[in-house]
């Protein structure tokens, strides 16, 4: 699924990223407002769902090679969130479902989650 989809399904706005929405193939998601879950059990390419908003989770992001992050809850990032996010051309999208709802939408619509536990789940 791309990510403009998932854009749509969780009526996300887009704070960075914008020109990246028909690039980035999104495979699977990640709910966590954990940062030592989202190291332990993420895989690279995985779409993380977050309430966390500080610099941690970009890092955090960059290292294990996220898709995005979409930030639930309408839990906005400060600047420097926002500015790590331009520098590195990283995805953040906003959405105002809660954690739990926005990971079931994009499970719904086909998105499977990273944990393998799932006999569905494609990686």
């Amino acid at each position: 699924m791309k990510l403009k989809e998932v854009q749509k399904l969780l009526n996300a706005q887009m704070l960075t990223g914008e020109h990246l929405l028909e690039q980035i193939e999104v495979k699977m998601i990640c709910g966590s407002d954990l940062i030592s879950d989202v190291l332990a059990f993420t895989k690279e390419k995985t779409l993380l769902l977050t309430g966390l908003t500080n610099p941690q989770v970009i890092r955090t992001a960059e290292m294990i090679d996220l898709s995005g992050v979409v930030f639930v809850r309408g839990k906005m990032p400060g600047d420097e969130v926002i500015t790590m996010a331009v520098e590195r051309n990283f995805p953040l999208l906003l959405t105002k479902f809660p954690l739990y709802e926005a990971c079931g939408i994009l499970y719904s619509a086909g998105l499977k989650g990273c944990s393998g536990l799932d006999p569905n789940c494609r990686r």
